[in-house]
């Protein structure tokens, strides 16, 4: 089937690359892309990064990004809080991502916000009932991603989600989430193209985050069986649009020039 898309959103790790390898065919069909003048976006729920980071990853596998064609988690999580004003915030992440909120003041003894990235190691007992003391006084809670595992490193293991919803769980709080499958980050991709949203599509290896993120925002899914796609993420309500094996099928989706 062909359609009319203008523009493409593509998740990262487990769709255009996987444990730092390119995907077979991935870096010709953003090429086929561009040579139809369609519009790319990168859309990852990525906290660790940053959009320059991202950026240059991918073109280090031989992709051609520009940084203001990303937008991570971090990214986006950034703009959000910018939106607030806050009086001062505790960034509960590691990695370049972090360079995202250079603007920001901040104070982990007496944050308005509290942000919560991918902490790592800084997830230890001190930090998590620091900030849960810090909630119960009424810091206001962000939580960059809903991902609760993540199995992109080759193992499974806990991740940004989990945190929060301990946090949530134990302060009595309700958080506010930013990345995929929120609106907010979709909504601020499309911001950025100014494509009718019927034109758009998303790319990605993951229903709960991807398929039912572009479903909630209106715009057209592809479901990659790649990545860390199960048999049984079909099982659900949501369907994404179209389903394919391996990214190189996309190209099918487009009309010959």
């Amino acid at each position: 089937m062909q359609t009319d898309f203008n523009a493409v959103l593509f998740d990262v790790d487990g769709v255009l690359e996987f444990q730092g390898k390119a995907y077979p065919g991935a870096i010709e069909l953003l090429d086929f892309l561009r040579d139809r003048a369609i519009i790319i976006r990168i859309l990852t729920n990525s906290t660790l990064k940053s959009r320059q980071r991202c950026a240059a990853q991918l073109n280090q596998l031989g992709f051609q990004i520009d940084e203001n064609e990303v937008i991570t988690a971090s990214y986006a999580t950034a703009q959000y809080l910018k939106t607030l004003n806050p009086r001062s915030c505790w960034v509960m992440l590691k990695g370049e991502g972090l360079a995202e909120f250079a603007e920001f003041v901040h104070d982990d003894q007496n944050p308005e916000y509290i942000v919560v990235g991918d902490y790592r190691d800084g997830f230890d007992f001190q930090n998590m009932n620091k900030a849960l003391k810090h909630l119960l006084a009424g810091s206001k809670l962000i939580i960059m991603i809903p991902n609760m595992v993540d199995h992109s490193l080759g193992e499974v293991e806990l991740t940004v989600g989990a945190y929060g919803k301990m946090l949530e769980g134990a302060a009595k709080v309700s958080a506010t989430y930013v990345g995929k499958p929120n609106p907010y980050v979709f909504d601020m991709a499309l911001q950025t193209m100014n494509v009718p949203r019927h034109r758009v599509l998303m790319v990605g290896d993951s229903l709960a985050t991807d398929i039912v993120g572009a479903k909630a925002a209106g715009i057209k899914s592809v479901l990659v069986k790649t990545g860390e796609f199960r048999a049984s993420d079909l099982d659900g309500r949501v369907q994404p649009d179209y389903i394919v094996d391996t990214i190189q099928e996309i190209r099918a989706l487009f009309k010959p020039r």
